[in-house]
């Protein structure tokens, strides 16, 4: 008997079947992606097909998830990425050339300073770090081919709020870009678009996926860069897996419950703080004796569930040790945004003068758990420090 030979001998017939009815779209894989015939292949030649021409062409559950974060900001044009820095840095590559020169606002994303750095830099781009708490003063570090501002306000560690609407005013008169990364407090609590910001950015992994299971980020960009960005983004075929776009869409549907719960006991955390003999201050926004809770007051229609202390007497890192290694509700870990309570804690450097200088800054990303069992393991951990 003759054998057939080969990973596949024969094509086998698929039956034709209705697909399910779900709630949740479907998740799409592949590479190859089919014609009808080859009239349509002859209009991607032509520029001229507006269908999916390839899996890197943004298959249909990241096209979905995109379209539901661009009506949500409010945007032109919404572009998923593997991750919140991949965002930052397609943003940062896709408004700048050889030869130009970006502010970086201090307290932004510390992998996104150092890619300014390490890899801008490389490429004959400058940049100046300028301070957290910027307005409309500026102006004073423009040069004459400044093209790009790169904000983040809050700041995810020191949470200083930068002066936005003075910030894209100047930017705008002068054609210079401006990009917010607006992660903190996501789009159901700030309108960049509505500020005059033409970029903003989110890490997909904190609060709109909630579940510390997805990397992702977005740049959404308005009228007037989207087309330019849109080039750019199809140019250097860049794609998201199905699945961390399915996660992510998924985690949009409980995003305003949670975060509703995230600030509510992220506010109950802080106000108590405020009250041990320990803490010297606490930088949470949207508490008035926070440096720019008049700005948080005016830009912002909420907080979520990130913040930080500081403590008056400068612990040495076994004593640190002694407190946050006592506590079991909050673990240990980088990122926020998800179920679980983290805690961090760290000195930051600045490169301009900072508020902070030589502080140890504990950061708490306040999850979901019961808000009187967090406070009685703060509780706990402190008493270790006395």
């Amino acid at each position: 008997m003759k054998r057939e030979t080969g990973i596949l001998a024969k094509t086998w017939p698929l039956r034709d079947t209705t697909p399910a009815t779900t709630i949740n779209p479907p998740t799409y894989r592949g590479s190859t992606v089919l014609f009808a015939d080859y009239s349509e292949m002859l209009k991607v030649g032509c520029h001229e097909y507006e269908g999916i021409t390839y899996g890197t062409d943004r298959l249909p559950t990241q096209r979905q998830f995109e379209e539901a974060m661009r009506q949500l900001e409010g945007g032109a044009v919404t572009r998923v990425l593997q991750s919140g820095i991949a965002a930052i840095q397609t943003a940062l590559m896709a408004f700048t050339k050889s030869g130009d020169h970006i502010l970086v606002c201090d307290n932004a994303y510390g992998p996104g300073q150092r890619f300014c750095r390490k890899v801008l830099k490389k490429f004959n781009i400058d940049f100046t770090p300028i301070p957290a708490g910027v307005g409309a003063d500026i102006e004073q570090y423009l040069k004459p081919n400044t093209v790009l501002i790169l904000l983040e306000s809050p700041g995810s560690i020191t949470f200083e709020i930068q002066d936005i609407p003075a910030i894209t005013a100047i930017a705008r008169q002068k054609n210079i870009v401006t990009v917010l990364d607006a992660t903190w407090a996501t789009p159901l609590y700030l309108k960049p678009f509505d500020l005059g910001v033409d970029v903003t950015i989110h890490s997909v992994t904190k609060y709109i996926s909630g579940y510390s299971d997805v990397l992702a980020g977005t740049v959404t960009v308005n009228e007037r860069y989207g087309q330019s960005f849109e080039r750019f983004y199809k140019l250097m075929e860049i794609y998201t897996p199905a699945e961390e776009c399915y996660l992510a869409l998924r985690g949009l549907h409980s995003l305003a419950t949670r975060l509703r719960q995230h600030e509510q006991s992220a506010l109950t955390v802080a106000r108590w703080l405020q009250t041990v003999p320990l803490i010297d201050e606490v930088l949470h926004p949207a508490l008035p004796c926070h440096p720019e809770h008049h700005l948080w007051r005016r830009d912002f229609t909420g907080s979520s569930g990130l913040f930080s202390f500081t403590f008056k007497k400068d612990y040495t890192d076994k004593q640190l040790a002694s407190f946050v290694d006592s506590l079991q509700l909050f673990a240990l870990g980088y990122s926020w945004g998800g179920y679980k309570s983290l805690l961090t804690a760290a000195k930051v450097k600045r490169a301009t003068p900072s508020r902070y200088a030589k502080k140890t800054i504990v950061r708490l990303s306040i999850g979901l758990e019961d808000c009187d069992d967090l406070i009685r393991d703060l509780e706990k951990g402190f008493a270790m420090l006395t």
